[in-house]
């Protein structure tokens, strides 16, 4: 009998779900894909992302959806970890285009946008790529778009603030991961360019680990004058918080990818990172867009979003836009629409005021420098005609 009853109630459910998926395939949706960290060392970095691709879906949605060639759709998210792995990313990317038909996914990590930039064109689908690394649009890929600045402005910069603040020894403990590497290597290439020294070079695993005493302690043992450290906010924090116990009082460069005022919860305080130069932090931004954003991400997460949130959410408002414009949500023609897009897409949905995307699929923004002197996070403006 209890046999019986459980297949009864097992066929029930089936059926039932066979009801709301009939349901769910009725209505007409735009599905659009996410691939990124959402768990271990860089899960906090995966989840702020997301955020803003989540926010930017309701917020279309709640609007009524969007019209592509007369008819309304929904947008639908499809978000899977790929615990910061190309491989991993790779796997998803097949999933997502031959399971749930998308036409765009969005990718947060160098490693994962190089996995899928080998098979993308031939798949048909469009790589929303978040990463500042130069070469991801610069080998020509005709189907991604890359979102942030690149960081090759940021390395001329941050070198000329730091070697002059602090001196002209650097030891580099930044993370392993794809991006970090590429990072290092240019700012490598260009502290010695002006002048500088490398002393120590020690990369950590940033995702996997919680303790950086070894590394750390090692890279001090050169005596630098600044570090170089640099992975997703929360263990770059930690990074400092242990240089600083071990009693580094140097400076730091932070690569661009940790965000100044969320190293500063982890690392004991703003206090705790004077001294470090990075990229300007959405949340001391002065435009109307930027402050609206934040408002609205505010009441709805209940914390300060950082430029993970803010650049995917822009982006995927523009994407949407593209599909608009061009009639379909084909990849090619979404791509071929963004820079349109762009430049029509309402302040609202900008916080970065993008209008302009190069020929070959970046967008453009300000380059920005933000630093830490007496315990205060400020902005410096920023010369790119250093000799």
């Amino acid at each position: 009998m209890k046999t019986l009853k459980a297949l009864t109630r097992a066929f029930a459910l089936a059926a039932l779900g066979a009801g709301f998926s009939a349901g769910a395939l009725a209505e007409d949706t735009v599905n659009i894909g996410f691939s990124g960290p959402l768990s271990g060392g860089a899960a906090v970095y995966g989840e702020n992302v997301l955020s803003g691709l989540e926010m930017a879906v309701d917020e279309i949605n709640e609007d009524g959806g969007v019209k592509i060639d007369g008819e309304t759709h929904k947008v639908n998210l499809e978000a899977l970890d790929d615990m910061y792995s190309p491989s991993e990313t790779a796997t998803n990317a097949k999933r997502l285009t031959q399971e749930s038909d998308v036409s765009a996914i969005f990718v947060p990590h160098t490693g994962g946008i190089f996995a899928l930039q080998d098979f993308n064109v031939k798949d048909n689908f469009l790589i929303m790529a978040y990463t500042s690394t130069p070469t991801v649009t610069e080998q020509g890929n005709p189907l991604t778009v890359r979102i942030p600045p690149t960081f090759d402005g940021y390395v001329k910069v941050f070198t000329d603030y730091a070697m002059k603040k602090h001196g002209k020894k650097l030891g580099m403990a930044g993370a392993t991961h794809e991006y970090a590497k590429i990072w290092a290597k240019m700012l490598e290439k260009e502290w010695k360019a002006q002048g500088g020294e490398v002393v120590a070079k020690n990369p950590m695993s940033y995702n996997k680990s919680a303790d950086f005493y070894t590394g750390v302690s090692r890279t001090l043992a050169a005596s630098p004058d600044v570090l170089f450290v640099g992975g997703a906010s929360e263990p770059t924090g930690l990074v400092v918080q242990q240089a600083n116990q071990l009693g580094f009082k140097g400076g730091y460069i932070v690569m661009d990818q940790a965000k100044l005022d969320e190293m500063a919860d982890v690392a004991g305080g703003i206090e705790a990172l004077n001294g470090a130069v990075g990229v300007t932090p959405l949340s001391i931004y002065e435009s109307d867009s930027a402050k609206a954003f934040i408002e609205r991400y505010q009441e709805r997460y209940d914390k300060m979003p950082g430029s993970e949130a803010a650049y995917n959410y822009l982006a995927l408002h523009g994407l949407v836009k593209a599909m608009q414009i061009a009639g379909t949500t084909d990849a090619e023609a979404a791509r071929e629409h963004i820079g349109q897009a762009m430049v029509e897409l309402d302040k609202r949905f900008n916080p970065y005021d993008v209008t302009e995307v190069t020929e070959n699929g970046g967008f453009v923004t300000e380059t920005t420098m933000a630093v830490v002197e007496d315990g205060e996070l400020v902005q410096k403006e920023v010369n790119l005609e250093l000799d």
